[in-house]
């Protein structure tokens, strides 16, 4: 299922009156950085866009800030998602479309946090090498098993950390390293980010809850 912003705009436009006020807020933005996405010619601004859009669709008020929170609420959200997809159009993304791509994710120790840690010199290299192993065969496992909310959530993990990489200014744009691992996460979250907005129109009902920073006059 290949969604566009065109098309999901026009359903939204049509809909959206009968939405409640989070949903409606979370759909409009989401849908604004998914345009600017599909106008974007480069990977790295395109990585960038459509993750302030899968952000805009998932984010929730968490308060204080408590991680430990944040990750419980964020596979509480792809739990929702894999639950409500009657198609099986997650399942079908990640081993039809993108199983070698997210193996090669997988293996790939640039886009895994505590690599960088023991580099910043917080921790031993044997504790990341061995975090890496047994999180790898957590991940494949979950692979083997065909669970698809958990590899959503470990490749997405990865994801986060090339985000960083990003976002914080660890990259250079355009830069020929990691190159093909980046247009790989893009073109992942250019099919997962659409489908995204689509599955939250598709259930209204659902609780998705208030979204962050509402508009304040």
């Amino acid at each position: 299922m290949q969604l566009t912003h065109a098309e999901l705009k026009t359903r939204q436009r049509a809909e959206r009156d009968a939405y409640p006020p989070g949903l409606t807020m979370r759909v409009h933005r989401a849908l604004s950085w998914l345009d600017r996405a599909e106008q974007c010619e480069d990977d790295d601004g395109r990585f960038i866009f459509l993750w302030i859009a899968f952000n805009a669709a998932y984010a929730n008020d968490l308060g204080d800030g408590d991680r430990l929170y944040e990750k419980q609420a964020f596979g509480q959200f792809l739990d929702k998602l894999i639950e409500l997809d009657a198609q099986d159009v997650l399942y079908k993304l990640i081993w039809n479309e993108f199983p070698g791509s997210i193996r090669v994710l997988l293996k790939n120790h640039y886009v895994f946090e505590p690599f960088w840690e023991y580099h910043r010199g917080n921790i031993a290299e044997e504790e990341w090498q061995a975090q890496f192993d047994r999180a790898n065969r957590g991940a494949f496992k979950a692979l083997t098993e065909h669970r698809t909310g958990a590899v959503l959530s470990i490749v997405l993990s990865r994801m986060y950390t090339l985000r960083n990489q990003l976002i914080h200014g660890g990259a250079t744009w355009n830069s020929a390293v990691n190159r093909e691992q980046l247009r790989d996460c893009t073109a992942f979250l250019g099919k997962l980010v659409p489908f995204v907005i689509h599955l939250m129109m598709d259930h209204p009902e659902t609780l998705w809850g208030d979204a962050c920073y509402p508009v304040v006059d």
